[in-house]
């Protein structure tokens, strides 16, 4: 394993606090959020460096918002989201990465409905938790939309400049 240098730990909180301000700041919002975008970014340019920033992130989320279902939710969806984002990670397309993170906020709630299939299976068989869980999915998908919608929008306005301000810090720093 890699030596944490100085320059890790500063990248970390940096990491931390822009996406956990930029959360912050937009929470006001119903489902227009950057944390996407900015898992996206930081996963593409900081690769590895991503992986202790998000568990960081999801307790104090967890912190601040209380430890319920959602959570759990946050465990699984955005360290799914940096490994897919790493797969892709050779596309530099804006149109490519505001497609896939607008994708992302469609399959939202579709993601976060997994454990409502235990939940309904443990009250009443697999077939019931299917159910539930797609009865759960489908009441939200109006929030799917808007957070896919904001996603898009967001990745297509600050990709190009955050890249390029992205690659000049980290070619500095991390070279």
């Amino acid at each position: 394993m890699k030596k944490l240098t100085v320059k890790d730990i500063t990248l970390f909180a940096m990491m931390l606090a822009i996406i956990e301000v930029s959360k912050l700041a937009l929470s006001f919002l119903p489902n227009i959020e950057l944390t996407t975008f900015w898992i996206i970014i930081f996963t593409l340019f900081f690769k590895e460096r991503i992986i202790p920033v998000i568990p960081a992130f999801i307790l104090i989320e967890g912190v601040i918002y209380g430890f319920g279902l959602w959570w759990f939710m946050y465990l699984y969806i955005w360290p799914f989201l940096a490994l897919i984002t790493y797969l892709f990670r050779k596309n530099k397309s804006v149109i490519f990465w505001s497609v896939f993170s607008s994708v992302f906020g469609f399959l939202f709630g579709f993601l976060c409905s997994f454990p409502y299939i235990i939940i309904g299976a443990l009250e009443g068989g697999f077939k019931n938790g299917i159910t539930y869980a797609f009865s759960w999915w489908v009441a939200g998908i109006s929030w799917d939309i808007v957070h896919g919608v904001g996603n898009f929008f967001l990745m297509l306005a600050m990709y190009v400049p955050i890249t390029k301000v992205t690659e000049k810090l980290s070619a500095k720093f991390f070279s």
